[in-house]
């Protein structure tokens, strides 16, 4: 799986620094994930859940959320958001036309 994006995604998380190494691990997970649907990516990140069009992962016990737009044909998930919980209770994310 390409990752769209992931300077931003380390960059919009480097602000989190008790992310670091999450985000890391990630990076590395998914460069190597060939996921073909969401029940594949839960083997690996059990607490990810569709939400819209978008794939979502709980981050450190839930206290962020990654956002990302997942073309399993085309192997490539494109970053679009990482928030506290609070901003993504905010909803503000759904207002992104992909979603």
């Amino acid at each position: 799986m390409h990752l769209i994006a992931p300077k931003q995604l380390q960059k919009a998380a480097s602000q989190y620094p008790d992310t670091k190494i999450w985000i890391q691990n990630f990076c590395k997970t998914i460069k190597f994930a060939t996921w073909q649907n969401l029940i594949e990516v839960q083997e690996t990140f059990n607490t990810a859940e569709s939400v819209g069009d978008f794939t979502v992962f709980n981050v450190k016990g839930n206290n962020y959320r990654l956002i990302l737009s997942i073309d399993y044909e085309a192997q490539v998930a494109y970053f679009k958001y990482f928030l506290t919980h609070a901003e993504y209770d905010k909803e503000f994310w759904k207002d992104d036309p992909y979603y």
